[in-house]
This record gives C-alpha cells, structure tokens and sequence, in this order.
C-alpha cells in the first residue's frame, strides 16, 4: 500500500473539507466517503504500479526503493491482480453513493479516476514512464480530489478552490520527485524514463523548491483571510521544503527514502493547517 505516501490524498480531501465548513456546506457523511474513496484510489494505484511494472520488467530484484513483492515472490502476480480488482470495485461502490448525493454524471468522473489509476502504470503509453507522473499527480491528488470533494458537499466550484487545488498537486508532486530521484539507477537500468532520469537530481531539487514556493503562493490569500497567526505554517512550510530540496541533491538511493515520508507528511500538516484556518476564520469571534 506504500503507507507513508497515502497522506498525499488524504491531504486534498482534508483542504477540502476544511473549505466547506468555512463556507457553511459541510456534509461529514459525504466527506467520509471521499476520503475513503480517496485513499481507496491511491492503494489502487499503487497495486496496479507492483503488478504493471512487474509484468513489464521495470521492477528488479534489490532495488534502491522499498521492496517490491511481486517482484521479489513475496506475492503472485495472480494475487496482487486480485487486490487492484478488489479495491476497485470498493471505490466503485463508494463513488456511487456519491453520485447518487451529488449527481450522476460523477460516475463518468469515477471511472476517469479509475481509468487513471490504471493507466499510470499500464496501456501502450503509461504515465509513469514517459515523464508525466508528475503531471497525473498534480490532476489526480491536487485538482481532481480537492475540487470534487468540495462539489460534492456544496453542490458548486469555487474559484479558492480550483487555486488551492493547484497548490496541493504541486506538493504532491513533490512526493513524486523523491521518489523518483531516489529511482534514478534502477529506472535507467530497465529503461523507465521519469522527470528525474530525464533532467537529473539538481534539476529536480530546483522543481522540488519551485512546487514549495508555487504552492505557497497560491494559498496565502487564505492565509492571509485567517487569523495573522497562521501566516506562520507557509512559512515554515517553505522554509523546510528549501532543507529537503537541498538534501535532495547531496543523498542518493536509500537514504533519499525518509525525504519521502518528510514530504509527504509536510503536505498532509499544511493542508490540514490550512482547513483549521479556514475553518477558524469564521468561527473567530
């Protein structure tokens, strides 16, 4: 399941749902479900990533990275095919409620979603291989999953939203960036291009600081909305990111992965920092 990146969506849903009480739309049953649904997508995808990368031999044996299980025998091939079948069909279930709360024509959504977390990995022209992982993270963990779970719930878009959405994909794309730094041998020894083997790790460590800052920006007017106070989290959001961009040039392989759950965790705390201000701004006296 990857554990330490699952905050990544679990972050556009808390943004999200951080927006609709500020603005008096809140529906706890319906934001249960995104994030269920949310989370249930991101495991998705991450299965179909094992099982894909292993059927086309981009996984080897003792790679830098976490292990991988069905590359190593730990689970069959049949196995992990079972499990992206299963939680497909769990997420199918759950975006159904949804649909039926918010409108049918969400389900064209789910099955984009679904398709997306699929095709990632797998098809004539996977996304993770062709250096457009970081843009499907940015539309699936940034766009997508804020904006959806706002309409939802408020039955509208919202123009702070779409911004903020924007800014939590770029901060999720930077989950990616790690991991992918951290990649740059094996994906080169099976020939898996991605961002980083394509412009290598100081490129990589400026877009790395670039998302930060982008993301900042996009938000502070939020910021700025709620109580002064506040305005400390981007700020130190920014200035820990600028740390781990460095780091991110001076450590190879393994070392690179705590750098991912940093990362990762960061962006979880912002979003959720972000929705208690936005929630406190209103409810200040």
């Amino acid at each position: 399941m990857r554990l330490r990146t699952l905050p990544v969506s679990m972050a556009g849903v808390a943004v999200a749902v951080g927006f609709s009480e500020a603005h008096g739309t809140l529906v706890p049953w319906v934001a249960a479900v995104c994030l269920f649904f949310a989370l249930l997508c991101q495991i998705a995808s991450n299965f179909a990533n094992e099982y894909f990368d292993y059927k086309a031999g981009r996984d080897a044996p003792g790679r830098e990275g976490p292990r991988r299980g069905v590359t190593e025998g730990d689970i069959t091939p049949g196995a992990m095919k079972a499990a992206i079948t299963l939680t497909l069909i769990l997420s199918a279930l759950a975006g159904l409620s949804l649909a039926w709360h918010a409108g049918w024509w969400l389900i064209a959504a789910g099955v984009a979603i679904g398709l997306g977390a699929i095709v990632y990995s797998a098809g004539p022209y996977p996304m993770s291989t062709h250096c457009l992982g970081e843009v499907a993270v940015i539309l699936f963990f940034g766009i997508i999953p804020v904006n959806l779970t706002y309409y939802v719930q408020a039955l509208d878009w919202n123009t702070s939203v779409f911004a903020t959405s924007i800014a939590i994909g770029l901060m999720g794309a930077n989950v990616l960036i790690v991991n992918n730094v951290r990649d740059i041998p094996d994906d080169r020894s099976v020939g898996k291009h991605t961002l980083a083997t394509a412009l290598g790790p100081k490129a990589c460590a400026v877009l790395y600081a670039l998302n930060a800052v982008a993301g900042v920006a996009l938000t502070f007017p939020e910021w700025m909305s709620a109580n002064e106070l506040w305005t400390i989290v981007p700020g130190i959001y920014a200035g820990i990111s600028l740390a781990l961009s460095v780091l991110l040039v001076n450590r190879k392989g393994r070392s690179l992965t705590p750098l991912l759950g940093i990362t990762s965790i960061l962006m979880f705390l912002f979003a959720t920092a972000l929705a208690a201000a936005l929630i406190t701004r209103t409810t200040a006296p």
